[in-house]
């Protein structure tokens, strides 16, 4: 429900209009004016779920911000921000032995195909697979401006008050991993 409350404003404005529409009805049915008050507070409530919802930022979004960001750190070719939102060495010594390879025209996220949090973790972690596209050229002049499809896992942790990549991977978007991918090949 609190996920509801700050990720889906629309759908609390929804059912606390139905709410505040049927006591309403019920009043002028009824006389009884404690559904009319019931009602109007009910309705009152409606601008107070969008002020909570703008101002409270959950896990969700806060994963959804870095990979946006991240997406367009790498599509300016802004390598050390990138690296700044790996929190594992092993990790980031990937990514620095592979971004400097290439030249990014674009990189777009497609589509966030789910966040799934690992419950009962410490500290926190979450599990993000997202599509991207980038438009990409190779340093050494191997291939230029070619568009590429890419399927990311992330694994992410909460360090303090931030999100932070721990492990990720990425293959093709559809079918197997293929001699790119950071993943065994089968």
């Amino acid at each position: 429900m609190i996920s509801l409350l700050a990720e889906r404003p629309l759908i609390v404005s929804i059912m606390l209009g139905a709410l505040s529409a049927g006591l309403i009805y019920g009043w002028l049915q009824t006389g009884k004016k404690a559904a009319a008050i019931c009602g109007i507070v009910l309705a009152l409530m409606i601008p107070l779920a969008w002020v909570i919802a703008a101002r409270w930022v959950t896990d969700r979004e806060q994963i959804e911000a870095l990979i946006y960001e991240t997406a367009l750190a790498v599509e300016e070719n802004r390598f050390d921000q990138v690296y700044d939102v790996i929190g594992d060495p092993a990790s980031e010594a990937q990514a620095r032995g592979e971004l400097p390879n290439y030249v990014f025209e674009t990189a777009d996220v497609t589509g966030i195909r789910s966040i799934d949090f690992v419950e009962g973790s410490f500290p926190p972690e979450a599990d993000a697979d997202i599509n991207a596209r980038v438009d990409v050229s190779h340093r050494g002049g191997r291939f230029r401006d070619v568009r590429v499809l890419r399927r990311l896992r992330l694994k992410l942790q909460r360090l303090g008050d931030q999100w932070v990549v721990v492990e990720y991977r990425h293959m093709p978007d559809v079918g197997g991993p293929d001699n790119f991918s950071t993943t065994p090949q089968r």
